[in-house]
């Protein structure tokens, strides 16, 4: 079944396309990465799929509902983990998950219970009473995305989410995306690390100049263009090589 499908996306920008026609599906409980070089539309794309800005043309759905016609709807089942967090540096992890929680009218009892449920989950129930603006970066993007989680989302959007990161703190955020998937949340991962596409994804996008230029499993994009990895795949499909970090460097 697919939780996401999306016909003809498209967004200018002074008569510009940054995403121009785009199409594709995805389908429910799998990882889904949108794979790009800086600029290449990506996280235009995540904003017009959860209703942060709207498209000039196609359409797009989430579980179902019109992310233009019935946005209300649709963000009720969406979480949204942007590079820039929008949680508040002077509450505490626990008041920031409480307050999302309010925004999202999850009842009192179940907002603890799952508050508490998502501390526990993502390792950050000895930092619950310490300020936000307190913790490294690595606990700030954990710390997000638990508060895009207390609404308990059908689907969680991540862009770049470790882009930053030491090597130690990005490991653990893909372990935990891993997790995540794994309890049965659907993920759609933007990402410039082509390494990281290729060990967390089920299905993989390849995004250049705001237009899609292949869809498919890590695996298979190997096999179709008779490569070793999924970096020199990516080179083959997209003509890129020197303008895109092809791979994190230190990623163990």
């Amino acid at each position: 079944m697919n939780i996401i499908e999306v016909s003809g996306l498209t967004k200018y920008y002074d008569n510009i396309p940054a995403v121009d026609h785009i199409s594709f599906a995805v389908k429910e409980g799998e990882i889904f990465g949108f794979l790009g070089p800086n600029g290449a539309g990506k996280t235009t794309t995540i904003k017009m799929l959860t209703g942060l800005i709207k498209p000039n043309d196609g359409s797009a759905k989430i579980n179902g509902k019109d992310i233009i016609k019935q946005t209300v709807e649709a963000k009720k089942i969406i979480g949204v983990v942007t590079e820039d967090s929008n949680l508040y540096d002077e509450l505490t992890v626990a008041d920031n998950l409480r307050f999302m929680g309010q925004l999202y009218d999850v009842a009192g009892p179940e907002r603890e219970s799952r508050i508490k449920n998502l501390l526990s989950v993502l390792g950050l129930e000895d930092k619950k009473d310490v300020k936000f603006d307190k913790l490294s970066k690595g606990m700030k993007r954990k710390v997000t995305i638990a508060a895009a989680l207390v609404h308990s989302p059908s689907v969680l959007f991540l862009d770049e989410p470790t882009t930053g990161l030491d090597v130690l703190s990005a490991r653990v955020l893909r372990m935990m995306i891993k997790e995540l998937n794994q309890r049965g949340v659907t993920i759609f991962l933007t990402t410039h690390y082509i390494e990281e596409a290729d060990r967390l994804c089920n299905t993989a996008a390849i995004i250049v100049g705001g237009k899609i230029r292949e869809i498919a499993a890590p695996e298979e994009l190997k096999l179709k263009t008779e490569s070793k990895n999924l970096e020199e795949a990516f080179i083959k499909v997209t003509g890129l090589k020197e303008e895109i970090m092809l791979a994190e460097k230190g990623m163990t």
